[in-house]
């Protein structure tokens, strides 16, 4: 009690009537502040986080579906009909291209020519620019004016074909490379009793991760069945959409074994074994390639240091020599 009572004097002598409220005061604020960052650095609940990733995922994928499947209102219908080609067959092909490619939209085919015209009039009135640019500062002459100005807009109209292109082709890549281990799912799947549009909704969901390209196909097949779809022409859509000659082989079998009564079990076990042995096959030719094509690059960085390391000496004291001679 008297250590308190001294410690009551000094408090009012050095603060006044209120310090030892005021040293109550602040110890609990110092309190506050040293338990705060602990507070703050609590571990969260695996729950909230795997609850987070989910919501994080499910938006990912509803902005890029949405992307994919353009939602929302078409702006450039109003001009479709300079947009779009009025040729039946050429739109067809435009179409199927794009669907190949992954874009799946009823306005892509808009879109991409809208592309084509944007870019391509950008770059070209970006080379305009640099024409009228070059020809203050200088006197170019006729040729390369025009070419400063046309190959801008040449560049720009053929960049959106390139870009559909290459991912035509990788799409086509995908669906080779993940094909033949869907075989081989969908044959365990039918011999485990499985009907053949339960093993292809199986085999979509388990791609999914690996081959998102040929999952979707997978499932797209499968809904068009559920709907009433006739099989033959579902699976020829689905061949047709690919554009991949393993999986019109594959359609083609899966045809034959429906309409002549065979096993669909047998028919996938030869067809899958078939597959594997031509993955084999493009590994081996891919292989076989590769010293073919490393022979150029081998002689361009070998080649030249091997001369300068053999001739180089004697053309030194060639030209020493020569050096030596004149005085």
């Amino acid at each position: 009690m008297e250590l308190l009572s001294t410690i009551n004097t000094i408090l009012t002598d050095m603060l006044g009537p209120f310090g030892p409220l005021i040293v109550v005061g602040m110890l609990g604020v110092l309190m506050i502040l040293l338990v705060l960052p602990a507070m703050l650095k609590k571990k969260a609940d695996p729950l909230d986080k795997l609850r987070a990733s989910i919501l994080a995922q499910t938006a990912a994928s509803s902005k890029a579906e949405k992307l994919r499947s353009g939602g929302g209102k078409d702006k450039l219908e109003r001009y479709s009909n300079f947009l779009e080609p009025q040729d039946e067959e050429e739109y067809s092909a435009v179409r199927l291209k794009l669907i190949q490619a992954g874009y799946r939209t009823k306005n892509s085919v808009r879109v991409y020519h809208f592309a084509q015209f944007v870019l391509g009039i950008s770059l070209l009135l970006l080379g305009v620019t640099y024409a009228v640019y070059a020809s203050s500062t200088g006197e170019p002459s006729t040729k390369a004016t025009v070419l400063s100005i046309l190959i801008p807009g040449v560049v720009g109209y053929m960049t959106p074909k390139y870009w559909v292109t290459r991912r035509q082709a990788a799409r086509q890549e995908e669906i080779i490379n993940g094909f033949p281990d869907s075989l081989d799912m969908m044959l365990v799947c039918v011999e485990a009793g499985q009907s053949l549009d339960q093993s292809i909704i199986r085999v979509a969901r388990e791609l999914k991760a690996g081959f998102p390209a040929l999952a979707y196909e997978f499932e797209l097949v499968a809904y068009e069945m559920k709907a009433g779809k006739d099989k033959q022409a579902v699976l020829r859509d689905m061949a047709e959409r690919c554009g991949v000659t393993d999986i019109s082989s594959f359609v083609t079998v899966l045809i034959q074994s429906q309409q002549f009564g065979t096993s669909i079990a047998e028919a996938l076990r030869v067809y899958a074994s078939e597959m594997r042995d031509k993955r084999v096959m493009r590994a081996e030719e891919k292989a076989n390639t590769l010293p073919t094509k490393m022979t150029l690059a081998t002689m361009m960085l070998t080649v030249p240091p091997l001369l300068i390391i053999l001739i180089g000496p004697s053309i030194f004291n060639i030209a020493v020599t020569l050096g030596g001679s004149d005085f």
